[in-house]
């Protein structure tokens, strides 16, 4: 990829003269797709990103969110991690507890070299974090692969799995989140989106802003290399039928036991106060870190290239410019603090490099006195001109139902690889490391404890390809209704999300109009839910031989609740209990209309139908149900999602919990298969007052009791089917069977 001759143009009028080879360099990957979003950008404000608890919003290498302030009385003690007393004050003075959420994708180099691909994804999402001056706490990854028959999406998930977990569990990050989803429109371009959420308070924050002329540029971390040179230009193209030979050299090379380092160093140098602004070293690389960092504080650099410490002979200077090598920082420091800051890189065995100095001109690097780069810091990071593209409406599927046998209907959708059990991928994630995991992968949403604060903070993170195929607005909508949903089943309420919106070639008006919805619709729920979208990650160009992707709106959101505790997903045998199904909007009243469209059963038996209708009062359903979950007299909640009612009850039965279900429908396959979001299943001692807290929000449904034979009794209309615990079990191992 090179620069395009109208942005040369552009680029000639304001220099007055032609770019050298690395300006030239600078700009294409600066005003790539990747970096300035000129697809995406104009469609972003749509999001609302505000709100009371918003610190730092989109455009840093994060986003801070301060969380909720208790009505009681503090407490005492101090964390390692952030030096934070247990009473949510950041040093005891009062600082108020704050975390930090960031999210990427990592999709090209995870196509061409899965295992470092994923890895460094994780990496840079991680840096990202340290960027704020925030401690990384937990992260969550979500995986988007062909079909999972095909064993080149088999090859692929292997070596994304093993790369994500190798490099979090080295660096002692626990992955408590995410999903797994396969759609054979990946087949040519798998995603890999990673967030993080880190943990900080105000007294130590950080932005990536530069701050004052004079201050010393120090680049910390591993030696520069000539990996993933031209990174953000690779990302901003499609995959060629010989990317996975021909782009490896754009791959960069992860290593966590460095990252790490980094992540203690930066933590002792945030403590120490030694940090003026940060800038993680990622697209791009040091020009992408260098010059953002003082663009956006209105100010320039001067930067001398030799003094980069490298790890390759006769580097040249667009090389140690644009190489992408990882586990490196881009710090600014007060010249007093320079000796500190390089004592304390030493003590972590990173190699530390004074590179330059903060100006009040223009964003200048030289190379052994040669003048290579000479530009205006801001024109080169917000000069790119955006993209006016023409859009095409997505159609409304028309309506082709199969008629498939109930126990074939079930099987089938129990036991498909998206519906199955991911527990081969998670098992492999050290998700208890940091002992703060209190709710781990495979529930709803994870739970983590901010002792800080003496909160839960709830962790979802996820997409629907089947739902924003069928329709682009309405399933993005639904999307983030059901992590919110997720949230609440754990008796938390929302509290902020950030977003990676993944679409193919934004240039075909077709695959521009899918992705115009799904910004909207996940906009629009959002805004309706009052979860401010505080930040996120634009991948575009997922597009191949194979076609574009799906348009695929990743979801991470996170909720608040007092305590660490979370009702179980699990059933309990309890004789004196009830199972009530609360939010299906077509089991309510007389009128039984079902839509299919989108679920996992149309994909099974190659159907096609309208998206179902979303519930008309979502976040008050969304309240009320944390509310619920919260409650004494619950028992379990599980959110009703994918797979639809079919799977959630499969999921609740154990060995020694079973249940005894009859759905009072007229349409078998309608009520067990359709996938309307914002309902939930709740095991209560205390039926009455479930219906009372949902009257005028939503309707409940009496489905059954649980049972102590850990069997499924399922009956609708004049169907039926019964099974045991450990048949579902088998069923839902489609996954671990295959790759065990």
């Amino acid at each position: 990829m090179s620069l395009a001759d109208s942005d040369r143009e552009l680029v000639v009028e304001e220099l007055g003269r032609e770019p050298t080879r690395a300006e030239a360099a600078l700009f294409e990957n600066l005003w790539s797709e990747h970096c300035a979003y000129r697809s995406s950008r104009p469609l972003l404000s749509a999001f609302e990103s505000e709100g009371e608890q918003v610190v730092i919003g989109p455009g840093d290498d994060a986003a801070v969110v301060a969380l909720p302030e208790r009505d009681d009385g503090a407490g005492d003690g101090t964390t390692e991690e952030t030096g934070a007393t247990e009473s949510g004050d950041g040093d005891g003075d009062g600082s108020r507890t704050y975390i930090t959420m960031g999210i990427e994708s990592h999709n090209h180099p995870s196509y061409v070299d899965p295992f470092d691909g994923a890895a460094t994804g994780v990496g840079g999402i991680v840096r990202d974090t340290l960027s704020m001056g925030a401690y990384p706490i937990a992260l969550a990854d979500s995986l988007y692969f062909g079909e999972f028959s095909r064993e080149h999406s088999r090859y692929l998930l292997e070596g994304v799995v093993e790369g994500i977990s190798h490099y979090g569990n080295c660096i002692g990050v626990p992955t408590v989140a995410g999903s797994v989803d396969f759609h054979p429109d990946y087949e040519g371009n798998p995603l890999v989106n990673v967030a993080c959420v880190g943990l900080t308070n105000e007294e130590r924050l950080v932005t990536a802003e530069a701050q004052e002329p004079g201050n010393k540029l120090v680049l910390v971390g591993n030696a520069t290399g000539r990996d993933g040179l031209g990174g953000a230009s690779f990302a901003s193209e499609d995959l060629a039928e010989d990317a996975e030979t021909e782009d490896r050299p754009a791959v960069q090379v992860g290593d966590p036991y460095a990252e790490k380092l980094l992540i203690e160093a930066n933590e002792q140098l945030v403590d120490e106060g030694l940090i003026e602004s940060a800038r993680d070293l990622g697209a791009a690389g040091l020009g992408g870190a260098s010059s953002e960092l003082v663009a956006k504080g209105g100010l320039g650099a001067e930067i001398e290239l030799e003094r980069v410490h490298q790890r390759e002979p006769n580097m040249s200077a667009l090389e140690i410019l644009l190489a992408e090598s990882q586990e490196r920082m881009c710090y600014e420091v007060d010249p007093e603090n320079v000796d500190r800051v390089r004592e304390i890189a030493e003590r972590f065995d990173l190699g530390c490099s004074v590179i330059g100095e903060v100006t009040e001109g223009n964003y200048v690097c030289t190379h052994r006195d040669e003048t290579v780069v000479d530009v205006d810091a801001h024109f080169l990071g917000e000069g790119a001109p955006m993209n006016d593209l023409p859009t095409v409406e997505p159609a409304t599927p028309e309506t082709d139902l199969p008629d498939a046998a109930i126990e074939d209907a079930f099987n089938a959708v129990v036991s498909s690889p998206n519906t199955a059990s991911k527990r081969w991928v998670y098992r492999q994630y050290d998700h208890e490391v940091g002992v703060r995991t209190s709710v781990g992968p495979g529930d709803d949403a994870a739970l983590i404890a901010i002792r800080e604060a003496e909160q839960g903070l709830a962790i979802s993170s996820g997409a629907a390809p089947n739902w924003t195929a069928a329709a682009p607005y309405d399933g993005a909508r639904a999307v983030a209704l059901e992590n919110a949903t997720n949230i609440a089943a754990t008796g938390a309420t929302p509290l902020a999300a950030v977003d990676c919106l993944n679409g193919g070639n934004p240039e075909k008006p077709d695959v521009y109009g899918a992705f115009t919805g799904i910004v909207d619709g996940l906009a629009d729920m959002c805004a309706t839910l009052s979860t401010p979208v505080v930040g996120g990650n634009v991948s575009l160009y997922n597009d191949s031989v194979a076609g574009p992707i799906p348009p695929t709106p990743t979801l991470a959101m996170v909720g608040t609740k007092a305590g660490y505790d979370a009702p179980s997903l699990s059933v309990r045998a309890a004789n004196e209990s009830e199972l009530l199904l609360v939010g299906d909007r077509a089991l309510d009243g007389d009128d039984e209309e079902f839509s299919l469209g989108g679920s996992e059963y149309l994909a099974q038996f190659d159907g096609s139908d309208r998206f179902p209708a979303l519930p008309s009062e979502p976040a008050e359903l969304v309240e009320t149900l944390a509310a619920v979950a919260d409650d004494e007299a619950t028992l379990a909640v599980h959110d009703v999602s994918h797979g639809g009612l079919a799977v959630a009850l499969a999921e609740m039965v154990t060995d020694d919990a079973g249940l005894d279900v009859s759905i009072p429908a007229g349409d078998a396959l309608g009520a067990l298969f359709h996938e309307q979001p914002g309902r939930a299943l709740i095991q209560t001692d205390s039926p009455a007052a479930v219906r009372e807290a949902f009257d005028g929000v939503a309707p409940v449904v009496s489905l059954g009791s649980a049972t102590d034979d850990g069997t499924l009794r399922l009956s609708v209309s004049d169907d039926q089917v019964t099974i045991a615990a450990d048949e579902i079990r088998e069923r839902r191992a489609t996954i671990e069977t295959e790759l065990a």
